[in-house]
């Protein structure tokens, strides 16, 4: 997979996490908050990890 690929694919997925962001702050959400911080790391680490991989790729530049 291209290097540019890559980047668009994660521009997608750092694009949804507002959507996680959201369910947090419902009060009604009980035990999938739990899931929903769990969802917030992995993707978070995702993100850095293509920041470390390409960082000349960085998102927003």
């Amino acid at each position: 997979m291209e290097p540019s690929t890559i980047k668009e694919k994660v521009a997608q997925i750092e694009s949804q996490r507002g959507v996680l962001m959201q369910l947090l702050e419902q009060p009604d959400l009980g035990t999938l908050r739990i899931d929903v911080n769990q969802a917030l790391e992995e993707l978070d680490e995702l993100i850095e990890e293509f920041k470390r991989t390409f960082p000349e790729e960085r998102m927003g530049s």
